[in-house]
């Protein structure tokens, strides 16, 4: 192994999950504000992850809706809102439009008079 590419500050870490409490004593470099015993009874750092292979369904096997924040009805609302923007831009050009056309007739009807 090359020299001095490689972390040195190793340490016992549990990584718990949040999902079902499920935790794991591991080493890693990660640093850690909390601290928790383990079954051993010695105290180590302690990290909280939000999914691990306990939880994630790949691992379990199990097929679970991760969605929610409603991103389907989210993009549905942008998409509505898009379309109401693209409405207006619209009708607000077609307004200029008719007001240059009347502009114009009315400059017209001036000049011949």
């Amino acid at each position: 192994m090359k020299k001095s590419i490689h972390p040195d500050n190793y340490q016992l870490v549990i990584f718990e999950d949040l999902n079902n409490g499920a935790r794991i004593l591991t080493r890693s470099t990660v640093k850690a504000e909390e601290k928790a015993k383990w079954e051993d009874g010695k105290e180590y750092p302690l990290v909280k992850v939000h999914i691990s292979a306990f939880t994630h369904p790949f691992y379990t096997g199990e097929e679970r809706v991760l969605d929610l924040e409603g991103r389907v009805d989210k993009f549905k609302a942008r998409f509505a809102a898009g379309a109401a923007a693209k409405e207006k831009r619209a009708a607000a050009a077609q307004k200029a439009t008719r007001r240059a056309a009347a502009k114009v007739a009315k400059g017209a009807d001036q000049v011949e008079a």
